[in-house]
């Protein structure tokens, strides 16, 4: 039999963009979740046998109410050592870029305990400033690793932005992500 606590946890999070700004949610800070008071990406856990694409679109209703016109996935990143508890697993997270069509104000925070939209500049910097816990609150390393990468990406030219509107691109209910094939 496998431990359960030796499995890789798999997560699918989102990259959401605004123009040049991207929607992060505050952490809620309480002891025995991953990055706690810090920023992060909106998303979460696979339950078993859900596709990551799935699991962003329940977790994206879930946490802010949203569901984007679509999500690309942009990597899928295997990570091995300690998570901030006792168990040293491995974490696949399951990247996914989406587009904001709305405004802030038409999202209902249900998971967090703040969200909002971080320029590139606060994301180099690693930490942006929350008012509703009126203190400037990091940016996760491995949220502000990824968020640096896709920028990277995107000036580069390997992400166009204009790209992610085209007819080309699957719709969330129709893109058959497997985790399989970016092992």
């Amino acid at each position: 039999m496998t431990d359960p606590n030796s499995a890789p946890i798999e997560v699918a999070i989102a990259i959401i963009t605004q123009g040049d700004r991207f929607l992060l949610q505050l952490r809620d800070d309480i002891p025995g979740i991953l990055y706690p008071g810090q920023w992060g990406f909106f998303g979460g856990h696979l339950d078993p046998g859900e596709t990551p694409n799935a699991a962003l679109i329940r977790e994206l209703q879930e946490e802010i109410g949203y569901g984007p016109p679509y999500a690309i996935p942009f990597l899928c990143q295997r990570s091995d050592g300690p998570l901030g508890d006792s168990n040293h697993r491995c974490v696949i997270r399951h990247v996914f870029v989406a587009p904001l069509t709305v405004e802030t104000e038409e999202l209902t925070l249900s998971e967090g305990w703040d969200f909002g939209l971080v320029s590139a500049d606060e994301v180099r910097a690693g930490q942006r400033y929350s008012a509703t816990a009126q203190r400037v609150c990091p940016i996760g390393k491995p949220h502000q690793r990824i968020l640096l990468d896709f920028i990277q990406a995107v000036s580069a030219g390997y992400v166009m932005e204009d790209n992610m509107a085209t007819a080309e691109l699957a719709k969330p209910s129709q893109n058959q992500y497997n985790s399989s094939s970016h092992s």
